[in-house]
């Protein structure tokens, strides 16, 4: 979480929040039950379940953007705290599939916040490669498809 903390954003405006509920703590088990189905099948058993906020709007002005960068300073939060995680021993798998409207009514998350995604830490029951399932593929596409212009063309 510290790296998280120390994560940089536009303005130094931090506009993340997060919940983070270690398994067998309340928070935990408050969390569990909004799962999607394709998560609830793994993501219980995580040691840490953490929900990222995303503040989307002023407080009191729902029409008012709070911040075009906000959800990239948040995956920047989050990226910063998967990092931290791995250097720490732990695996880190962030995911949507999870009902963002009843978390939000679940933590009262005030109505200027989002709930965006949520990331699991723990140790992996899997190899890498081992599981099978749609979206768990690890292969990535080369560098020259991801690149729109490079000075080496």
């Amino acid at each position: 979480m510290d790296a998280a903390r120390k994560a940089p954003s536009a303005g130094n405006s931090q506009p993340w929040r997060f919940i983070a509920g270690v398994r067998g703590d309340e928070v935990h088990a408050r969390i569990v039950p909004h799962l999607a189905r394709s998560s609830s099948v793994w993501a219980p058993d995580a040691s840490l379940l953490v929900v990222n906020l995303a503040v989307v709007h002023l407080e009191g002005l729902p029409e008012w953007e709070y911040s075009e960068f906000a959800r990239y300073d948040l995956g920047q939060a989050v990226a910063h705290m998967t990092v931290q995680g791995l250097a720490l021993g732990l695996d880190a798998h962030q995911f949507r599939a999870f009902d963002r409207d009843a978390v939000a009514l679940e933590f009262d998350v005030p109505s200027h916040w989002e709930v965006t995604s949520m990331t699991a830490f723990g140790a992996s029951a899997h190899a890498a490669g081992e599981a099978s399932s749609p979206g768990t593929s690890r292969d990535r596409i080369p560098l020259d498809e991801i690149t729109w212009m490079r000075g080496d063309r």
